[in-house]
This record gives C-alpha cells, structure tokens and sequence, in this order.
C-alpha cells in the first residue's frame, strides 16, 4: 500500500510539531511520500513563514537592506534545526535567497522559499531523499499548471524512489523560474503526488479532525462529516468551506484517490474520508452546511418573457460582457433573476442596466443587495422526503425570511437566500432541524 501525506503550517511550525509528524509518518511503512507545507503560525499572534518572506521580498523590491528581516526568518528555521538536533545548515540557502531577492527574482520565488526549506529540514529528520518541486511540478510559458506533463516526470521520478519528500505550493516554468499555485497549495502538490505514484490513499494533515457540518464560528461543537464524496465537497467549498483547497481534488479524482483530512494534534481521530462514491449510508440527511455573504439579485419582469426565444442568453451576455459571472439564474414565466457578487456588480451596476434594457427591454429592473447565499448538501437528500419543507419550516420558526431558493437537478444541494443580518441564524435553525434533531 502506498500513502502520500501532506502536512500544513501548523503541523510543521516548531520542533516540537515536526516530532509529532515524525511520530505520525513511522507509525505505518505506507507513508513514503511527505508533502511539508512551509512553517505556520506557532501561536495566536505570531506570522506565517510565508508572510515573512512576501514582507522581505517586498522590502528588497523597494531596495531596502534585507539582512536583518532575512536574520529574522533563519531564525524559525534555526529553531526547528536545534530542537531536532539536525546536522544540517541552511547558510548557503540563505545567502542564494538573499541574493535572488535582491537580483528581483519574483514573488513567487519568495512565497515558495518556506516550503523549500522545510522540505529540507523534513527530508534531512525523516532520512528520506528530497526533490525539489521545480524539478518534477510543470507550468506552461502562460503559467497555466501542464497537469501530464507533470505526471509523466514525477511518475518517472518517483518510479524506484520508495521515500520521498516533496515540498509543495510551487513548481517552475519552461525557463525554469519559479511559479505558485494560490495559497493553500500544498493541498494540490499532495494530490499531483498521489496520482503520480498511483496512491491508494491521500492523506491530508492539518490543525483540525476533519470537515464539520457547519462553521463553528456560527454553529457550537458541530459534528464531523465522516464520509463525503468529490461532488459534495466541491459544492460546500464553493460556498465557503476551506479545509482543503477546492483544486486539490481534481488530481486525485481521475484516479479515484480517496483523501483523509486528519489532524496532526489528534491523530487517533478517524477524520473525514472523500471519495468518489460510497454507499454508506449517510449519517445525516445533510452532510453540510456553508455560505457566504455579499450577493445582490438583479430582478427583470417583461410579460410573455418566456415566449421570446434567446431571452436569456441575451441577459447573460451583457452580465458576460461587462466581465461580471453569476452565481444562480432562477426564473418564472415573466421573472429572470441574476444573482451576483455585489462587490463585482457595483462597479459595473450602471453599465449592466443600461445593456439590460437594449438588449431585452425589459418591463422593469429591481435591484435587491445585501443577500447571503447557504448550501445544503447532501446524498442523502435524494432519498429522503420533504428536505425543502423541513429547511423552510425551520427558517419560518426562526423568523427568517427566504428570498431565494435554487435546487440543482442533481438534488445534491439546495441554494436558499437570505438577506446578510439572516445568515448566522439561518445556518443555525438549518443546522438544528438535520442535524441537533437526528443525534
């Protein structure tokens, strides 16, 4: 069996978090492939590695001396080297950085030095041998990441290597210069790993025990999803849900790849498996709840809309045009509304309207912002009874108005609308009618 497992920032932020990796990767032979994610925050105020070095490149940008910022950040490194008792220096590596910082080399080469050398200090603790992701993680000349090439590298690569430490968040472009993906991407270099070596499973680590049904901002103590599957996931991330990050599944998926999300302080914790399909049974008729604040509905009447042929197309074409995407289009037999992001739309609301009215002259154009969005998602709601009424019934106890509903035809998810002073309890009184009732 073979496990690829990526470890994020709060797992590998000092010494005594590498141990626990340590401890985490020995205790089964199938872990042979590590991900390190560059040092994370050690305690509520502290900064991110990453953060520190996007700050240091910024400052030699503007040509100012970068010794003592660059001092500061050897010192985390200098930390976890002295509290694992490694022979190892990271002097010449500084030096390189602080002359590639000062010669301009790109953002991107800053953002990617944490994971680097953290996958050295991991590869130098564990004994495993090191590949440096430029060489095995392919960008095109346009930056776009070229997934077979990658594939067929890395496979080459990893092919009579039995342990390896790759770090992730970076590749190289043709010339060889340095290139990100957007942050959390370790997630995604863990999953390219896993397809490359043909895992059984991916292992992600990090600070929590897997999804919850809900925001535990909002929500108290929510349960743990146990089991859920790509197309879920994907919807809940969408609208919010950040565990992983939403392009890590992609990889993985074309292989069938399960991924665990487990915890790194928690280890016993079952966490949450993703997979393709199961027919396990659901343990909740919803397997989450997420959303997100900050939409607005463009709301468009003519009579016998639905007579005129390409009416629709025509108003997402001016939405399209003035470089604006949409969320959900639910419609009647004379209504089309247009939900948006109403950051997007603001800039733009003036120019929008008027193409609105030349392109389909409409009778009248209502504007309603300040709207929150919630997914409820679930497998389980294709063969359980009533789900829509149960979420209304819940929302009218709590007093909340619903301003727009959208179901897929999937019956995976159903989008409900609120205004934004709504969302917390709206996702509370969702969250009590599925889950708190069914415990």
């Amino acid at each position: 069996m073979k496990k690829v497992v990526k470890f994020g920032g709060s797992s590998l932020a000092s010494a005594e978090q590498f141990r626990k990796v340590g401890e985490i990767i020995h205790a089964e032979k199938d872990r042979r492939y590590v991900i390190p994610s560059a040092p994370g925050k050690r305690f509520s105020s502290d900064t991110k590695v990453t953060d520190m070095l996007y700050d240091c490149y910024n400052s030699a940008s503007a040509h100012t001396d970068i010794t003592e910022k660059l001092n500061v950040i050897k010192e985390r490194y200098q930390e976890i080297i002295d509290g694992l008792g490694l022979q190892v220096s990271l002097d010449e590596e500084f030096e390189t950085i602080k002359n590639n910082f000062e010669n301009h080399a790109g953002s991107d080469y800053a953002a990617s030095r944490g994971e680097y050398l953290n996958g050295i200090l991991m590869a130098a603790y564990l004994e495993y041998e090191f590949i440096d992701a430029a060489e095995v993680i392919c960008f095109d000349e346009d930056g776009v990441f070229d997934s077979e090439k990658t594939n067929q590298v890395l496979s080459k690569r990893l092919e009579n290597m039995p342990n390896a430490v790759i770090p992730g968040f970076y590749g190289a472009m043709p010339d060889g210069s340095i290139r990100t993906f957007s942050r959390g991407g370790s997630d995604i270099t863990g999953s390219i790993v896993a397809r490359a070596i043909h895992a059984d499973l991916y292992e992600n680590w990090t600070d929590v025990s897997g999804f919850l049904v809900a925001d535990p901002r909002i929500v108290k103590n929510p349960q743990t999803i146990e089991t859920i599957t790509y197309r879920e996931l994907r919807e809940l991330s969408y609208m919010g849900a950040t565990v992983l990050h939403a392009d890590a599944i992609f990889p993985v998926r074309r292989e069938g790849i399960p991924i665990n999300i487990r915890n790194t302080n928690r280890p016993l914790d079952p966490g949450t498996l993703i997979v393709e399909n199961t027919c396990r049974k659901p343990k909740y008729t919803v397997t989450g709840i997420a959303g997100k604040k900050g939409f607005c509905a463009i709301n468009i009447e003519k009579d016998m809309m639905n007579s005129e042929i390409g009416f629709g197309r025509r108003v997402l074409q001016v939405f399209e045009e003035n470089g604006i995407s949409f969320e959900h289009t639910p419609s009647g037999i004379d209504t089309f509304q247009v939900i948006v992001h109403q950051d997007e739309f603001m800039e733009k609301e003036q120019g929008v309207i008027s193409g609105l009215h030349r392109a389909v002259n409409p009778d009248t154009i209502d504007l309603e912002s300040g709207l929150a969005l919630i997914a409820v998602v679930g497998r389980g709601m294709r063969a359980t009874r009533g789900t829509a009424g149960r979420i209304f019934a819940a929302l009218a106890h709590a007093n909340v108005n619903v301003k727009m509903i959208d179901q897929g035809s999937s019956e995976l998810n159903i989008i409900v609308g609120v205004s934004n002073e709504d969302f917390e309890a709206a996702i509370k009184a969702i969250y009590d009618i599925f889950i708190t009732t069914e415990l």
